[in-house]
């Protein structure tokens, strides 16, 4: 409950550092365009390499029931539906709860070992102001930059699928995805993306700040933030599709 509490309280103050030093224009922009486009760098590819075969699995899957059904014009609206409410904004936190909260927690850590963080506080300077803010900042931006990527990645490569290997119609494949698919749906998907990015940078930071032991600290931190990160936005996930799920149920355009 401590950690918990410690956890809650250094979100709380970025989130506070982040609106004022935006206001009063002291927030570090430069360093966190540096750490948006580090994190870009360390998870497009894997994103990529994520969203072909998801989509592919999804197509094949989505394909052999709607066919099997005699409606396989649907297999866009399904696929598509899967990708936006649930696989994106997943993809997006697997990645981000891999790539970003190691390299995080890894940065964080190590400062936090040689004590330059004790430096920094001694010299006046907040660190949740100077590091962990642009990395807030980068990360929520980011996410969900992932999840619309993932969208369009894995929509195309099921649409090659569905259309080369299952003989569905282009026109009706597109016709069901947009007929079911909605800005609520985008809406939805870029919420979770951002929730998932704040949680992971924010549990990434503390456990990079709590760091203690050496290198092996460092190593037990990284492992620490990658592994709550994840089931954190797992559970979250759960809440937030129950959630939409009762206000905004699937409903046709």
């Amino acid at each position: 409950m401590r950690t918990f509490g410690r956890t809650v309280r250094l979100g709380a103050l970025t989130s506070i550092y982040v609106v004022t030093d935006v206001a009063t224009g002291r927030f570090p922009f430069r360093d966190a365009v540096v750490q948006a486009w580090f994190l870009l760098t360390v998870t497009v590819l894997p994103a990529i390499l994520m969203s072909i075969p998801f989509g592919v699995i999804i197509a094949v899957q989505i394909g052999s029931l709607t066919s099997n059904l005699g409606a396989s014009s649907m297999s866009g609206a399904v696929g598509g539906m899967g990708v936006m409410q649930q696989g994106a904004p997943m993809a997006a936190a697997l990645l981000i709860g891999g790539a970003g909260a190691s390299a995080v927690a890894a940065d964080l850590g190590a400062r936090t070992i040689r004590e330059e963080i004790d430096a920094m506080r001694v010299l006046g300077i907040d660190p949740m102001r100077r590091l962990v803010a642009p990395r807030l900042v980068a990360m929520t931006l980011v996410a969900p930059v992932l999840a619309i990527f993932i969208i369009l990645v894995s929509v195309l490569a099921s649409f090659v699928v569905a259309v080369m290997g299952q003989g569905v119609v282009s026109g009706s494949y597109w016709q069901s995805f947009g007929s079911f698919a909605s800005i609520t749906d985008l809406a939805i998907c870029v919420f979770k993306s951002v929730i998932f990015g704040y949680v992971v940078v924010i549990i990434a930071s503390y456990r990079g700040l709590d760091a203690k032991g050496g290198p092996r600290g460092v190593a037990d931190a990284v492992n620490a933030a990658v592994v709550l990160g994840i089931v954190v936005a797992v559970v979250l996930n759960l809440v937030i599709t129950q959630v939409t799920s009762m206000f905004y149920p699937p409903q046709l355009v």
